[in-house]
This record gives C-alpha cells, sequence and structure tokens, in this order.
C-alpha cells in the first residue's frame, strides 16, 4: 500500500496561466422532462467582444433545490464559464422558476437529471460531454441523474452527498430517525417555498428547539402541517421503519443501481463530521470495483459544509486542514483534469487522499478553538490502518485489550426518554451544530440544562475508557463496536460515542474531551434493517454497532473513551422504550437497560490502526 504524506498546495501555476474569458449568460431556459414539466436553467458561455465564443465547449452541470440564481451558485459559474466551460445552473422540478412540485429525494429527480444532460450534451456549443458538480444536494442529484446512465454524461465532481442508502445514514440510522436533520431541513426550507406572508412570519416566530420538546409530532398537528407536501414526505421517512420498497426508491437509494449508473470518472469528497460520511466511502468503494474508469476518495477533516475552514466546531485543525485557494478554485483544477487533461500539482496523485486528525499541540488559539492538528496523506487503499486492535469493557469504567475474567460484572442506568442526552456536534448538518466539541452540556446545544455538567456526569451516561496511554495509537479506518446488553423494555435505543480525551492543561483545566464518531443502534431492528422485531425484557442480546470511520491520533497521554447511553437527541429521535410502531408512540416509559462486561458476555470496540513501521 502506498502511503504519502503531503499537504495541500496553494492555487497552481498552470490554472493562473488559464486563460480568462468575459461571460455571456442566458436566464430561464425551459428544458422540457420526461413528462413535459419544463425546467429552468440558466446558461453561462465564454464570451470575447461581447459575443459567446462559438467553440464547442464541455457543459458543467449543476441541479438545485437552492436556486440557481443565488450568490454563491451565480459565483461559481462564472468562475468556471470565464475559464473555458459551459455552463448550465437548473432549479429542481417545482423550485423557484421551475414547474411541477418538490418532494424532497423523489425519484422524478434522475428522470429529470438525464433528460436534461442529454438535452444539453447536444447543444449546438457543446462538445457532448456534460460533467456535474454539487454539494449535499447538489450531489444527490449528480448520483440521481447517474444511475440512468444518461448519454452525455462524463465525470461527477461529488462533494458531501450522494446516499448509498437513505436507510442506513443521513435519513435513518441503525433503525432510529434522524430527527434534527430532516426537520430543520423542513423548517429552513418551508418558508422559502412559498409566497404566502403568514407562514413565513409564522416560521420566523417559531422556535424549532421549542417543538422538539413537544416530540413526538402527530400528523396534521405540527408545524410543518402549513406545508403538506413537506409534512407528507416527512412522516414517510419517520414511519417507513423497515428497510421496504420505500426506500429502494431511486431517490432514497444509489446502492441499489449501482450495477446500471453510468462509468465515469468521479470524486468523491467527504468530511469526517459530515452526515453523508458513510456513504461517500461506500460509493467509492462499490463503484471503484465494478467500474473501469477512476475514481477518487478525498476525505478532511471538515462538516457538511466546511471544506474552506481549518475547524470543525469548536476544533481547529491547522492551516492545512482546508482546501485553501477557495473550494471552487479546486473544483475548477478537477475539470481541467478531468475534462481538459490539464494537471496540477495539488490534485492527489493516489485515488485516496485522507486528513488524520491529531498531532496538534492541545493549546487554545487566538479563536478559543482546541489545536487538534492532523497531516494528509495520500494512499491506494481502503482502509489504511493496517493492523486491528480491540479493547475490552470492564469493571470500573475501564478500558484494555484484555478480556475479562470476572463472571457477573455489568452495568445497568436508566433511560428517560423525556430527559434525553442532548447532542453535542458530532455528523450532523442544517440547524444541528456539528463538528467538534468538548462533551459538556452548554446552553448553545438543544436539551442542555443547568448546572450544563460534562455528558460522563449524567447518570445516563456509562464511561470505559483506558488509562493515560503509553504512545500515541493512530486509528485510521472502520470501527466496530459489539454490545451485549439488555433492556427491562420490548424496545429502546443503545448509543456508542469514542471520545479523545486530552489531559487537563493549562488552556483547559477539566481537560477537553473530543468526540470523534457515534452510532445508534433500536433493539427492534439489531438484527438489521428489513424487519421490526421486539425484544423480550431482561434477556442478553449482542448489538453491533458500525459508527463513520474515522483518522485520529491519541496522542501519548490521552485517553481512549467510549461512552455507552440510549439517546442522542435531538440528533435521532428518542426511542419511547413502549415498543409502539415508530412515529405512532402516544406515551413514554422509562427502561432500565444493561449492558455486559464479562467473560462470557464480553463487550469490546474493534479499531484498523496505523502501524508505526
Amino acid at each position: 500500500m502506498l502511503i504519502v504524506l503531503l499537504s495541500f498546495c496553494c492555487f497552481s501555476s498552470v490554472l493562473a496561466q488559464q486563460k480568462i474569458f468575459d461571460v455571456s449568460i442566458e436566464k430561464n431556459i425551459m428544458i422540457p422532462a420526461e413528462d413535459g414539466v419544463l425546467l429552468a436553467t440558466d446558461i453561462y458561455r465564454p464570451a470575447a467582444d461581447g459575443q459567446a465564443i462559438p467553440e464547442k465547449l464541455p457543459v458543467l452541470f449543476q441541479r438545485t433545490p437552492y436556486n440557481k440564481s443565488g450568490e454563491r451558485l451565480v459565483k461559481q459559474a462564472m468562475l468556471l464559464a470565464s475559464r473555458g466551460y459551459v455552463v448550465a445552473l437548473q432549479d429542481l422540478r417545482g423550485r423557484y422558476a421551475s414547474e411541477g412540485i418538490f418532494i424532497k429525494y423523489n425519484s422524478l429527480e434522475a428522470s429529470d437529471g438525464k433528460a436534461s444532460i442529454e438535452y444539453l450534451a447536444q447543444l449546438p456549443f457543446s462538445d457532448g460531454r456534460v460533467a456535474m458538480w454539487g454539494t449535499s444536494y447538489g450531489a444527490h442529484t449528480q448520483a440521481d441523474a447517474s444511475k440512468l446512465n444518461p448519454k452525455g454524461l462524463s465525470a461527477m465532481l461529488i462533494n458531501m452527498g450522494g446516499m448509498t442508502n437513505a436507510w442506513d445514514h443521513a435519513v435513518r440510522q441503525g433503525g432510529a430517525f434522524e430527527l434534527g436533520r430532516e426537520l430543520s431541513w423542513a423548517w429552513r426550507q418551508i418558508p422559502l417555498e412559498t409566497n404566502d406572508t403568514l407562514i413565513k412570519a409564522y416560521f420566523e416566530n417559531e422556535k424549532i428547539d421549542d417543538w422538539y420538546k413537544k416530540w413526538p409530532f402527530e400528523k396534521g398537528l405540527n408545524p410543518l402541517s402549513v406545508a403538506p407536501d413537506f409534512e407528507e414526505y416527512f412522516f414517510k421517512e419517520l414511519t417507513n421503519s423497515d428497510y421496504n420498497d420505500y426506500w429502494k426508491s431511486i431517490g432514497l437509494n444509489w446502492e441499489e443501481y449501482f450495477e446500471q449508473t453510468a462509468d465515469v470518472p468521479m470524486v468523491h469528497i467527504g468530511g469526517w463530521y459530515d452526515i453523508f460520511l458513510r456513504g461517500t466511502i461506500a460509493n467509492y468503494l462499490a463503484l471503484s470495483k465494478i467500474q473501469k474508469t477512476p475514481k477518487w476518495l478525498i476525505i478532511g477533516p471538515w462538516t457538511h459544509s466546511g471544506n474552506a475552514n481549518t475547524f470543525a466546531g469548536d476544533v481547529d485543525f491547522g492551516a492545512d486542514a482546508a482546501i485553501n485557494d477557495f473550494f471552487d478554485q479546486y473544483q475548477l483544477k478537477w475539470f481541467n483534469y478531468l475534462l481538459k487533461d490539464s494537471l496540477h500539482e495539488d490534485l492527489p496523485k493516489s485515488s485516496i487522499r485522507l486528513f488524520v486528525m491529531g498531532s496538534g499541540s492541545g493549546t487554545k488559539n487566538e479563536n478559543g478553538r482546541l489545536n487538534h492538528g492532523g497531516f494528509w496523506l495520500d494512499a491506494d487503499k481502503w482502509p489504511l490502518g493496517n493492523e486491528k486492535l480491540i479493547y475490552h469493557f470492564h469493571e470500573e469504567g475501564i478500558l484494555k485489550p484484555e478480556k475479562p475474567i470476572a463472571t457477573n460484572a455489568s452495568t445497568t442506568f436508566t433511560f428517560d426518554p423525556e430527559r434525553p442526552v442532548p447532542t453535542i456536534g458530532g455528523n450532523n448538518s442544517a440547524r444541528l451544530k456539528d463538528g467538534g466539541y468538548h462533551q459538556k452540556e452548554h446552553p448553545d446545544f438543544t436539551g442542555s440544562l443547568p448546572p450544563f455538567l460534562p455528558l460522563k456526569a449524567r447518570n445516563d451516561v456509562v464511561v470505559f475508557q483506558t488509562e493515560p496511554l503509553e504512545h500515541a495509537i493512530t486509528v485510521v479506518g472502520p470501527i466496530k463496536v459489539k454490545l451485549f446488553c439488555s433492556s427491562s423494555a420490548t424496545d429502546t435505543d443503545f448509543t456508542v460515542k469514542l471520545i479523545d480525551v486530552y489531559p487537563p492543561s493549562a488552556d483547559y483545566p477539566e481537560g477537553y474531551e473530543l468526540n470523534l464518531t457515534d452510532a445508534i443502534v433500536r433493539m427492534s431492528y439489531r438484527n438489521g434493517r428489513h424487519n421490526r422485531e421486539l425484544i423480550n425484557p431482561g434477556e442478553v442480546y449482542e448489538l453491533i454497532f458500525e459508527p463513520f470511520p474515522t483518522a485520529n491520533v491519541f496522542k501519548k497521554g490521552h485517553r481512549i473513551r467510549v461512552d455507552i447511553s440510549s439517546s442522542n437527541f435531538p440528533r435521532f429521535d428518542t426511542n419511547p422504550n413502549t415498543g409502539e410502531a415508530p412515529g405512532q408512540s402516544t406515551r413514554k416509559i422509562k427502561a432500565d437497560n444493561t449492558i455486559f462486561h464479562n467473560a462470557s458476555f464480553s463487550s469490546s470496540i474493534e479499531f484498523s490502526i496505523l502501524s508505526e513501521n
């Protein structure tokens, strides 16, 4: 395996020498979808002397629900067109200037994308090649179109999106519902969707945090009910808890369509704190295996929209962490390489580029953030970690490599769904704070209450941690947690969270407990995604958690910690512990949940680590 240490260079001389054109713009070209709905598209063309140049050029295409005339997208289009590309920006069906009705992740987006690509490829000033780019929803629209293998699609730059399977991440995870992300996205979009001044005023005055306290919602009796299309898809996501045909639909799933996906070069870009990280890696691995064209995987220490930042949440990773010649320029370099064979020196030399977090000073920087530091690696396979390391849970909250020898050791806590553990950072998006944070309740985080103590002080958080490490351990790759557990309820949740524990210092007298990754499993989905099956109270079950992968140096003197609980709210909906159907509970009860850590039932965590050679 090739591993190369590197950093992102600044803007290359090749790009600086590229010819710069004027730009002509044609607004609201109405491209017909297969069902006749017209999709509004703005086309930007390189121009000279006041006229678009006649040369046939590659087309760069983005489809968006966020307004093709928005400042950020227009800026990108102007840059790309001024460097010799035709650029097309399109409002999705039912959004802004396009006709039709918008429904999130609807199956028509695939055929709309296919029809639009084939239309653009045949324009008289197109050379027949259409490449796509975009972030988040702009990444999903690329994936959707590619599943129908449109003629002309030539490359894809997929940033922070392209769900492998929405049941496994981004909408649901481990049987639980990604409440915080899905509710806050709808909450933000509904006022943009309407011209009704009363609805706009309503959402300006209502506070989403107040409504989290009213969870679970009843259909027709919640703020989303003023926008029936939004409420409808929200409750479908909430109540379709089994992996059924709904989740296999083309707008919510890629893995069911990998075999028919267009075989074109793809750049998959993700962040260790991005909500789509699992899909970014899975898409890269699956498509690399079955397709012939090159694929790249790039993962930085970023949140969902943080490529140009050196920080994620309250943690800074150093100047090299950001794509610091601006992400727009970075995308231009990729298209120059993919469509014009112009290689820039700061693009990856191998198929994988990852940022390994950690190795920083641990001090507080001028912006008040933890200097966690890190470095880039280039490699040619995933996972990079070439050894396995297993730690077992022991009595008194100890985490160590040896298996426990105690015969009856276990820890029981009471989970009260009326007082869930608040979400403090992590792989979130929308209005939830994402990234790395000291794991302590704070007024800025929904559900935190005075006196704002560390999460480890809660009676419903069970902590297992190592002694201070005698040498650094570099974790790079997948993580697996095996948990033996039981409950007094017929259904409940268990959560796990991996934490890098800093020792006390002058800047952080109480230390710093940095969240790296986490996961949840709903007991009724302990056997996988397909069918819900309640548990027998008091019976011991084995749960397997697969938190999102991570890359982090646990420095000498730090501790590796795993927190176990039964809630992470409002990122995930709380389990009422009653066994009622998801999204249809009418009451909540407390549950006594038990973790086993003994010779017969040895709970553990497994890492992929880099060896020291």
